[in-house]
């Protein structure tokens, strides 16, 4: 069916319980977005310069830094201008726009996670073949595989949500344009849209987890078998980062997205996906930067060189 929407702008319902505290929210919801900025730019940076950090492993980690910085910016700035002026417009094309760059950003992140893992796998599992297998080129080209499915996956499904029609009405009861939601408005028959949305949902965690999972059970096999217990904690502390990272990017989206009917979660995912996309990306880098003795050290090293030279 031909878009034949008589709608040509959305109202993003935003937080309406909470709207009169919006100066409050705004100042609050700014600061965690710039610390979640400046921690992932900071990783990015560090990474590019210290010697150290120039690593398969650290490569990853900054491109999913970035990942990261395009997943907030996405959604947080509107959300700011709602809480600070109310202005809760938003048009067909800009809102299709912004679902897009977040779906698809946030679907390369969970299958850059699952790179992640087999990286720390092959780290710790062939630790010897590690360095002629997991080099910066094979790197590069499983960034470029990630993003390339990532986002061709979700054009299928954006291309689709776009030819539906929209009647009215015309609020949609998130702070910004989640699919779902989206959907749910439609006047159209939407039940091959949704099945679409939730397989790829369906398709995109569980492949990424089922990854995961696979190379961490290997991970924690090889870490028992070794000899001391000093080998054993400094194995397990080149992944313990990438583990709690996991757990809150996974438990957070698949409460929001793993749920074949839309009408069942458009009350409850405003809350969680503020998680998502606030919360889980500052404690990223909190946890990326302060629970890591490598970054600690090329941090201390670079504010040296720093200082030698002024």
């Amino acid at each position: 069916m031909e878009n034949s929407t008589a709608v040509r702008e959305f109202t993003l319902e935003g937080f309406p319980a909470v709207q009169h505290l919006g100066k409050v929210l705004f100042a609050v919801h700014l600061l965690a977005y710039l610390a979640s900025m400046a921690g992932n730019a900071l990783i990015i940076i560090i990474t590019c310069v210290a010697l150290r950090l120039q690593t398969p492993m650290y490569f990853l980690l900054s491109t999913f830094s970035f990942l990261e910085c395009c997943f907030t910016s996405a959604v947080i700035p509107k959300l700011l201008a709602i809480f600070l002026s109310g202005r809760q417009r938003i048009s067909f094309a800009a809102c299709l726009i912004q679902a897009f760059v977040f779906v698809s950003v946030g679907a390369t992140g969970f299958f850059l996670i699952a790179v992640m893992s087999v990286d720390r796998y092959m780290a710790i599992c062939m630790p010897l073949r590690y360095p002629t297998i997991m080099n910066l080129s094979t790197c590069s080209l499983l960034i470029t595989a990630s993003l390339s499915v990532g986002f061709a996956l979700i054009t299928g499904l954006i291309v689709k949500v776009s030819r539906l029609s929209f009647c009215g009405p015309s609020v949609i009861p998130h702070f910004f344009c989640d699919l779902g939601s989206l959907i749910h408005l439609s006047c159209s028959n939407t039940r091959s849209t949704e099945m679409l949305a939730f397989g790829l949902a369906l398709l995109i965690l569980v492949a990424s987890l089922l990854v995961t999972i696979i190379a961490y059970s290997n991970i924690v096999v090889t870490i028992l078998r070794l000899p001391s217990a000093h080998e054993r904690k400094k194995a397990f502390s080149t992944c313990s980062s990438h583990l709690i990272v996991l757990s809150l990017i996974y438990s957070s989206s698949i409460f929001i997205y793993v749920k074949p009917k839309q009408t069942s979660r458009l009350d409850s995912n405003r809350e969680a996906a503020l998680v998502n996309t606030v919360v889980t990306p500052l404690l990223n880098s909190v946890i990326y930067t302060l629970c890591n003795k490598q970054v600690h050290q090329a941090l201390r090293e670079t504010m040296c060189r720093m200082k030698m030279s002024t």
